[in-house]
């Protein structure tokens, strides 16, 4: 397959502003964005902030020890005869509430800009920016940016290192030798400014005296920056070929190039102690060599020649999904849903979208992108202990909304949530299934034990039914839900079911005699419950499809997601069609579209599968910049990045287990409407 002609011919471009599509540089591990100068100039033309964010470097407010966790408001819930505390609502303690939510919480690092400069000194404004052309260059990684000034004509490239945080850039212009062209960093104050994260997104540019920034090393051709606020210190590290650099502000650096010059070239390198030095050019080459070397080894898919017309499209997403995957949601933590682009939810990871933010990295062959987030679970394992300790279970319980540091805070539904509990089993078996080894194994046993261990000692014995029960209390992947009247959600039953199958298929492999209550409990989970022939939100909800059908039809993942063990087909049809029917899809999120077409083609029915992976939805929207856009203020969605690439390679490779998944394509039509090529994916559970 020829590759490059694949990717190049989705290559996204700009010939205006559009400012809900900024470009980002990055390496997984820290990522740029830009406007179509190629720096940061004109903010406050973007709808969200252009950051500058990496997975290190993280603020608490007045210090880590300010509050903890037992500083919240805790509402007890009945629990089958005991009382379990979770911190749902503030109560008394607003404050530790709030601080707990919004700590720790990511950093914008600095804004690096262009200052241009009109004819009689005045500074000029976005719309003095005409002529146009900026394009994301897939294949290298490397963004260039052309446009005008008044006339006057910039070129602008900039490219990130992929093994250093730290982005380089060369801006060619006539308004250089004309002293009309100056770059700048300015930091902003580090905290969370609303109690509401949609409010909050934007940095504080005031604050001057709640941080500070020095000098700490000025040399000829570069300056050591030194960044502190209460606790918390990282450097900046700013190298260049020619200019003098001033301080401009108490949060700001100008650099003004010789006179005579056409040509500026910068390196701004961020880390918590000593940013590495780096050549424009070899950022450059180095990020090519990356970003080629990215799309050679996975998997590739190719649409061209299908009648259908909806192909170009789909393809487009799937090449801008795979480059945003691997720059935002393929580093050392589970991600932010806005990735490193900016501050969603108060910078924090939401565990239940880890596997839709990652699931498809084995799929498309570059496991290795998920390994690097998977040792974080190793690391947090014993806050997860406590956790489930706290409330009376045994086994690590895996958090919902958490910083880096693992820790759960308070939520009005993120802690009623138990959907992330398997996934960590579920993402370990993927791991092993590239690479079925023992060191594998070992690698990841305690995690998947220890998660099932949590699993059966959540599971309630029914007396009546003879069979397991999840809940109350609980929230299902449907959050509408309340925490104390929700019972037996089917995505989170099968969900049971395969993880506690997996833990044992794991002790197995590791020849260890498995706790038999994983198998006892996954054989005898509650059956899914339905009515009037179609599947449930759950047992205490006989209104699914009048007013709770909002949010995500999350009953539908039980068989598409997930194998359907415990699933009638029919009646998962039935559910499947009348969800499309009937669903309020202003109210759902991204990665539902691609959640119901694994549904779909698991049913086969591929028709069906791509008229949801397609579905003409507000929050089904691919921007140019390949970002699914959910709402104002949320423009960058990458749960339906990955969830879209899970579902292809689902489509393309299909899934395990015998029958119509091991045709070739099963989840696209056989009637010669599209024409699918891949190589290198590998089946779905």
């Amino acid at each position: 397959m020829d590759r490059r002609r694949i990717v190049e011919r989705h290559q996204p471009e700009l010939n205006k502003w559009d400012t809900l599509s900024p470009f980002t540089v990055g390496n997984g591990e820290f990522a740029f964005s830009a406007d179509v100068t190629g720096l940061q100039s004109f903010p406050e033309r973007y709808e969200v902030p252009l950051g500058t964010q990496s997975n290190w470097g993280w603020h608490y407010t007045g210090g880590p020890g300010r509050f903890a966790a037992q500083d919240a408001a805790y509402q007890p819930f009945d629990t089958y005869g005991r009382t379990v505390l979770y911190p749902m609502k503030p109560g008394d303690r607003s404050e530790a509430y709030n601080w707990l939510r919004q700590n720790p919480h990511r950093l914008q690092l600095g804004r690096v800009s262009f200052r241009f400069l009109t004819e009689d000194g005045e500074e000029a404004r976005a719309d003095d920016m005409t002529d146009i052309r900026q394009t994301m260059d897939l294949w290298t990684g490397v963004l260039t940016s052309e446009f005008a000034v008044r006339g006057v004509p910039v070129k602008v490239t900039t490219a990130c290192h992929p093994s250093c945080d730290t982005i380089g850039f060369r801006a060619e212009s006539p308004l250089i030798g004309q002293g009309r062209l100056q770059a700048f960093i300015r930091f902003p104050a580090p905290d969370m400014t609303h109690a509401a994260w949609a409010k909050s997104v934007f940095p504080d540019l005031g604050s001057d005296d709640r941080h500070k920034t020095e000098l700490a090393a000025p040399g000829d051709r570069s300056a050591l920056i030194a960044r502190s606020m209460d606790e918390d210190r990282y450097a900046v590290l700013w190298t260049w070929n020619a200019g003098a650099l001033a301080r401009t502000g108490a949060h700001e650096f100008t650099l003004t190039p010789d006179l005579g010059g056409g040509t500026l070239e910068c390196a701004v390198g961020f880390a918590p102690a000593s940013p590495q030095a780096a050549e424009v050019d070899d950022i450059i080459a180095a990020s090519a060599r990356h970003w080629e070397a990215f799309w050679l080894e996975g998997a590739a898919i190719d649409f061209a020649g299908s009648a259908d017309p909806r192909a170009h499209e789909l393809e487009r997403r799937v090449v801008l999904s795979q480059f945003l995957c691997a720059l935002h949601s393929g580093g050392s933590l589970p991600p932010q849903e806005t990735g490193l682009m900016y501050n969603s939810w108060f910078g924090k990871s939401h565990l239940e979208m880890h596997w839709w933010h990652a699931a498809h990295f084995p799929l498309w062959g570059r496991e290795s992108y998920l390994l690097k987030s998977m040792d974080w679970y190793t690391r947090i394992l014993p806050v997860a202990r406590e956790l489930a300790r706290s409330q009376g279970y045994e086994g690590a319980r895996w958090p919902k909304m958490v910083g880096f540091d693992g820790k759960p805070c308070p939520s009005p539904v993120a802690n009623g949530l138990i959907w992330q509990q398997p996934h960590p089993v579920a993402l370990a078996e993927l791991c092993y299934l590239a690479d079925p080894t023992a060191e594998t194994l070992a690698r990841f046993r305690d995690i998947v034990f220890e998660s099932a261990e949590f699993m059966v000692s959540f599971a309630h014995w029914n007396e009546e039914t003879r069979a397991y029960d999840l809940g109350p209390p609980l929230i299902p992947a449907q959050e509408c839900h309340p925490m104390n009247g929700s019972k037996n959600p089917p995505y989170e039953l099968e969900y049971w079911k395969q993880g506690l199958e997996t833990a044992v298929r794991w002790a197995e492999r590791l020849e260890l005699r498995p706790d038999p209550r994983w198998a006892e409990v996954a054989g005898a989970m509650a059956a899914p419950p339905q009515k009037d022939g179609v599947y449930l939100a759950h047992e205490l909800c006989p209104e699914t499809f009048g007013e709770k059908n909002r949010d995500h039809p999350s009953m539908v993942a039980a068989l598409g997601v997930l194998p359907g063990s415990l699933i009638d087909r029919r009646v998962m049809l039935d559910t499947l069609l009348k969800v499309k029917d009937v669903w309020m899809w202003e109210s759902a999120w991204g990665w539902d579209f691609p959640m119901c077409a694994m549904t779909a083609a698991r049913l086969g029915e591929p028709d069906l599968a791509i008229d949801f992976l397609l579905l003409d939805a507000a929050k089904n929207t691919y921007l140019t910049n390949g970002h699914n856009y959910q709402r104002p203020g949320l423009s960058a969605y990458l749960p339906g990045n990955g969830g879209l690439l899970a579902a292809v390679a689902m489509m393309a490779a299909g899934w395990r287990g015998g029958g119509q998944g091991e045709a070739d394509n099963p989840g696209f039509p056989q009637d010669g409407s599209w024409t699918v090529k891949w190589e290198g994916l590998k089946p779905w559970l």
